[in-house]
């Protein structure tokens, strides 16, 4: 029952986020890719810090805008978006400004999904790490 769960949440705010950010306008298409990032971020491993699981996050949103944006407007032709005016798009499906916006975008859903799976399902609190962790070489002692 979770899975399902945690897809609506994820569907249902990035569509709303659609609606606010492009004027009351959004596709079916959104609230799908909207619940599959949802669930993915969540699935990346808590070991990894923030900020590598954002660029991961950034990319595989990015990504998969990509392939939803080939299906939906490239094959069905139903002009769900375009950013071909965008400087840096590639095919006017993804655009490098979006991915910095997958970047922030993705913090917000590493939050939200640790915060619900420990309200709503009992896991661990979450613990997050700013950055990477760097190996340390230790001197010796001669």
């Amino acid at each position: 029952m979770k899975f399902p769960i945690l897809f609506l949440f994820g569907a249902f705010v990035y569509g709303a986020l659609e609606v606010i950010f492009k004027q009351g306008d959004t596709h079916v298409s959104m609230f799908l890719l909207g619940g599959l990032c949802f669930l993915l971020l969540g699935a990346m491993s808590p070991r990894m810090s923030l900020l590598s699981r954002m660029t991961a996050g950034a990319l595989l949103i990015t990504a998969l805008e990509l392939a939803v944006g080939v299906i939906v407007n490239v094959i069905l032709n139903l002009g769900v978006w375009d950013y071909s005016y965008m400087p840096f798009n590639f095919m006017g499906q993804i655009c490098l400004l979006f991915t910095g916006f997958w970047f922030g975008l993705s913090l917000v859903g590493f939050l939200l999904d640790g915060w619900l799976k420990h309200r709503l399902f009992n896991a661990e609190k979450p613990q997050y790490r700013i950055m990477p962790r760097l190996p340390i070489k230790r001197k010796e002692i001669a």
